[in-house]
């Protein structure tokens, strides 16, 4: 029989992590044997499972690594991503950053990171949004080449909490665009009279609302027709699987910075 992975969560008591510990709990291949949190967090000490509502696991929230983990899976907040990762090179444990809202300074810091452990990042874990992806970039090459031209812009709906805008995957999605079809300028919603649209932007709108967890619509604008991809969660929980499956890849990987794509085999 195959021995189980064991995996730290990092921002166990946040929305996503108390997921990620019920979903790692109830996975056969996995084994939650560390729960990490702010030091000034209120539930420290409590059972990481009883906190998720999935039963006793007897991992207290800590917030401190005190148990052996082959993976950590970081799904916690920005300003926390740095005390993670100098745990991660000290101990040599992979690292599977699901975190978003990084600045440019902390993206550096993982790419730098990746030389010495086995890190994925990807600014989204769902299996049906990077395959979304996959088609954007296949619509945006061909479209790249239409001579009447195409629009591109992108629509981001999130829960009312969610503290960056637009969201990390949305401005992924206009990498993609950007990449096929060459524009240069990158717009945040509009306002005012700015005169005909120019080809040369993508356009940005995020929504706010409720407790959406998570909707994006590309929508590639022609002459008489219009292509609309769009990729919705119903709950959070493609999020945490895909950030579990990314934890069961990286064990046992030499040193590197992977991507969903990797994960997933797309």
């Amino acid at each position: 029989m195959t021995s189980k992975i064991s995996i730290g969560i990092h921002g166990a008591a946040g929305r996503m992590g108390q997921r990620l510990v019920a979903l790692g709990a109830a996975d056969a291949q996995l084994q939650v044997t560390a729960a990490l949190e702010n030091a000034s967090h209120p539930r420290l000490g409590e059972d990481a499972g009883l906190v998720a509502g999935h039963g006793q696991l007897d991992v207290p929230l800590s917030a401190e690594l005190t148990s052996d983990v082959a993976v950590i899976i970081d799904f916690s907040v920005p300003a926390a991503l740095q005390g993670i990762v100098e745990l991660c090179r000290a101990k040599s444990i992979p690292l599977v950053v699901a975190t978003t809202g990084l600045d440019e300074g902390q993206q550096e810091l993982l790419k730098e990171t990746a030389r010495e452990i086995p890190l994925v990042w990807a600014p989204n874990m769902s299996m049906a949004v990077n395959l979304t992806m996959q088609l954007t970039a296949m619509a945006a090459k061909v479209l790249g080449g239409v001579t009447s031209g195409v629009d591109a812009e992108v629509i981001d709906r999130h829960h009312r909490y969610k503290e960056d805008s637009p969201s990390g995957t949305a401005l992924k999605f206009g990498q993609i665009i950007a990449e096929g079809m060459g524009q240069t300028e990158h717009v945040h919603g509009r306002e005012g009279i700015l005169g005909p649209r120019p080809q040369t932007e993508i356009g940005y709108h995020a929504l706010r609302v409720g407790d959406n967890p998570g909707e994006h619509t590309i929508v590639f604008g022609m002459l008489g027709e219009t292509i609309e991809l769009t990729v919705r969660a119903t709950n959070r929980d493609c999020y945490a699987l895909g950030a579990l499956a990314a934890a069961k890849y990286l064990a046992g990987k030499d040193p590197g910075l992977y991507a969903m794509n990797d994960v997933l085999g797309l």
